[in-house]
């Protein structure tokens, strides 16, 4: 009997968010994957409204996003890979302007979207370069980082190697009887 409790007692916090409705803060994932001139490229999307489909047109260098929601509150983050769509990025909703947060670095935008309205809705994205090649300085931060990176790496191996040891030293001195 007591088991059957326990068991119960476990599934418990499972089984409620199962089969509970989404909030306005729930996260689904998207990958969007999109193919043009021989490059592959990836667009995540973490957002509370579903992209029920997309669409890249490379002569307009445009980004088209058809989005499905059925809350009132629409939250999405979007990553977009410069080389992709670049440089000054301007965004329609529904035909109309819309100016979304933009964060961007030499290898992705970040944009956070936050919009009312339930339904279907279609977010454009033009971007003002397609397929940039970085700079020379952006190519030497790029190497730069990546260096920084590997040196990293390697303090961390080191550092692990060091708790792994002084583990090893502190479970052999334990197995040691004590003299009296």
């Amino acid at each position: 009997m007591k088991i059957l409790f326990l068991v119960s007692l476990v599934f418990l916090p499972v089984l409620g968010p199962a089969y509970g409705q989404l909030s306005d803060a729930t996260g689904l994932v998207n990958r969007l994957h999109v193919e043009s001139d021989g490059h592959d490229f990836e667009i995540e999307v973490v957002s509370n409204f579903e992209i029920s489909d997309f669409e890249f047109d490379l002569d307009e260098k445009r980004l088209t996003l058809h989005i499905s929601s059925g809350l009132e509150n629409n939250l999405g983050e979007v990553q977009i890979p410069q080389m992709l769509l670049g440089g000054n990025l301007t965004f329609n909703l529904n035909d109309q302007q819309f100016f979304p947060k933009i964060k961007s670095n030499e290898k992705i935008s970040f944009v956070t979207l936050n919009f009312a309205g339930t339904g279907n809705n279609e977010l454009d994205i033009f971007g003002s370069t397609y397929l940039s090649e970085p700079t020379e300085t952006e190519k030497e931060r790029i190497h730069a980082s990546a260096e920084l990176d590997d040196g990293n790496y390697l303090w961390l191996v080191l550092a692990c190697s060091l708790c792994v040891s002084a583990l090893i030293i502190v479970l052999k001195k334990r197995k040691k009887p004590l003299a009296e």
